[in-house]
């Protein structure tokens, strides 16, 4: 089970960064996941990503206090809006599917903005 943590964790890892350079692909929730197999795995590499410069901060307020930084989660929800506008004028889609989508979208989109701010 070590060795599928730690995989999966490098696997989470890689799409993180992916993610940090494309914005349609989060990058933050990969990086929880890969922590999560990490510390499973390995605590070397836990702490290396807790500890990293640009994504620890993040991590660190997300299992401290289940905490989201308002800037960040302005940047999801407007990421998310953009994606849903793109959506709906790139593809034309009928009204059923619109509004599934739309359902769909909402739901992470409240999930974030329900969470608390970091306290520090």
């Amino acid at each position: 089970m070590r060795l599928l943590y730690l995989c999966l964790g490098w696997l989470f890892v890689a799409l993180g960064v992916v993610g940090a350079f494309l914005p349609v692909l989060p990058t933050t929730p990969f990086l929880l996941l890969a922590v999560a197999c990490f510390a499973r795995s390995s605590p070397r590499l836990e702490a290396w990503l807790m500890e990293h410069p640009k994504f620890g901060p993040p991590l660190k307020n997300w299992r401290r206090e289940g905490a989201i930084s308002r800037r960040a989660k302005i940047a999801a929800v407007t990421l998310m809006a953009a994606s849903y506008a793109l959506f709906w004028f790139g593809t034309s889609p009928p009204f059923w599917r619109a509004m599934l989508v739309a359902a769909v979208m909402i739901v992470p989109a409240v999930f974030v903005v329900t969470r608390p701010e970091p306290s520090s």
